[in-house]
């Protein structure tokens, strides 16, 4: 008669499964919750410590693990050695396992859970069960996950249980129990946060570091106010990427992962007041990032209007002063020098995507002028703030900057006009400096008659569209300078 031991923590279809191998002349054994479950539901089943003859220890701690239980799960059945040793120990042969594991993850997830908790909660007997029985797929069927009861249920009854299937099981093991351990690494090395809750209250988030450097989010140091949510993060880091790409003082505003302003100055004050006045309305509950040291002035500034999170390499004991009077705000202190990282990663269904950061910088002398009108020496200042600006704006995007700080931002559009005409509408004021940064090319004119009609005298583009002679004719007709990088910065 056939042996199955069953030791489920999600006890989801448990029972009708277990009512299916009876039927099918399995000789079930179980231990203590899964147990008293099937017993519950008139399943015939045995204790465990009836195949090991020695009763579970340690408030069960120590139940399964037992030559009598691993000898019947190991026992390669080609070689008539280990059928002798289990003859002469009076060890029986154990044909299907049934385990899922303790509910780390979901323990660890609670907000208020303890170090002792989550020690309780790590499973020895399941794992080295399943992988004892895993690694003799050949012989042994293993069932981690509930989903497949129907599937091993038909392939036991019509007799198909083949080498592929079982070999498909055993992955599914493997992939379980490696994911089981990696959350207890993260967990007990600091490296995972339970977040209140991720982009809506309705979302369960966590925070997973792969890194503790100091110039990243993860890495950075938080002198005052509440945890950081998912979003604060996410936008906290858009905000980081962004300043990291000035040596010269400079401050960038983030909201909804967009830069809503972005100022360069000759003080970091200075930076900040032209990111103010980028879009003072934008700005208001944002992040804000500075790659120089928080005097005395600029928290003046900052403490001046609402923020959520404020980001700099260094902090004066005046600025903490006054910034740690305003009891929310979080305060992060981030290095700023470069950026190990030169991949990003984001997960969709059954996997995730995997590209090298837009890390590449173009000089003037890398761009070309394309039209009779040359930019002034402001506007190629501007050009040089707008290029690096687009590249984090969600595209279709386009950016108004002059020489100091941006003008008005289009993001996120089905049509680059769309975008545009956001962008001048919310310009505070276009002259001769304001230039417009497109992060990818114009596909007809209709975007550069936009530009002229609203005043604007200078267009940086990447180019490469088939009707790029189209818009460098409209760019001529209304006396624009128009530049094109070869280079598009498109940002999904």
């Amino acid at each position: 008669m056939k042996k199955a031991l069953l030791s489920v923590s999600d006890k989801t279809g448990i029972v009708e499964f277990a009512k299916e191998l009876s039927a099918l002349d399995y000789e079930l054994y179980s231990t203590g919750g899964t147990k008293k479950t099937l017993e519950a539901h008139d399943v015939a089943v045995k204790s465990v410590s009836e195949l090991t003859q020695f009763p579970e220890i340690m408030d069960g701690r120590v139940k399964t693990l037992h030559p009598h239980i691993h000898g019947g799960i190991l026992a390669d059945r080609d070689v008539p050695e280990h059928l002798e040793a289990l003859n002469e120990l009076g060890i029986e042969l154990i044909d299907l396992v049934v385990v899922n594991l303790y509910p780390f993850e979901q323990t660890v997830a609670r907000p208020d859970v303890t170090e002792e908790e989550a020690i309780e909660n790590i499973d020895i007997g399941g794992p080295t069960m399943l992988r004892a029985s895993a690694k003799n797929f050949k012989h042994v069927l293993t069932v981690v996950d509930p989903a497949d009861y129907a599937a091993v249920i038909d392939k036991i009854k019509h007799d198909q249980a083949d080498y592929q299937f079982r070999k498909s099981l055993m992955l599914k093991v493997f992939d379980h129990t490696n994911h089981y351990d990696a959350a207890i690494v993260n967990f007990f090395s600091n490296k995972v946060t339970t977040l209140r809750y991720g982009e809506n209250p309705q979302q369960a988030a966590r925070f997973v570091k792969t890194s503790a450097a100091p110039n990243t989010i993860a890495g950075a140091r938080q002198l005052h106010g509440k945890a950081l949510s998912y979003n604060n993060i996410k936008d906290a880091d858009a905000a980081l990427q962004l300043v990291k790409q000035f040596s010269v003082p400079a401050a960038v505003a983030v909201k909804h992962m967009n830069p809503c302003g972005v100022g360069t100055g000759e003080t970091i004050a200075e930076a900040f007041q032209h990111a103010y006045e980028a879009d003072d309305q934008s700005i208001f509950g944002g992040i804000v990032s500075l790659n120089k040291e928080v005097d005395k002035e600029t928290a003046e500034q900052l403490k001046a209007i609402f923020l959520e999170v404020v980001i700099a390499p260094s902090y004066s004991s005046e600025a903490l002063e006054l910034l740690t009077q305003k009891k929310n705000i979080r305060l992060l202190e981030v290095q700023m020098h470069g950026d190990e990282e030169t991949e990003e990663f984001v997960s969709v269904s059954g996997g995730y995507l995997v590209q090298d950061k837009d890390q590449k910088v173009l000089s003037p002398d890398e761009m070309t002028v394309v039209t009779k009108a040359q930019p002034t020496a402001e506007q190629w200042q501007a050009i040089e703030l707008g290029w690096t600006v687009v590249k984090s704006v969600k595209s279709n995007a386009i950016v108004l900057a002059n020489d100091k700080h941006t003008v008005g931002i289009g993001a996120g559009q089905m049509n680059r006009v769309g975008s545009a005409k956001i962008a001048i509408e919310r310009a505070a004021a276009i002259d001769d400096h304001v230039i417009m940064a497109s992060d990818g090319f114009f596909p007809m004119s209709d975007t550069v008659e936009t530009a002229a009609l609203a005043g604007i005298t200078c267009i940086v583009q990447p180019g490469g569209s088939i009707k790029d002679q189209e818009s460098i004719d409209m760019a001529d007709k209304h006396g624009i300078a128009m530049v094109m990088t070869g280079m598009r910065h498109f940002k999904h």
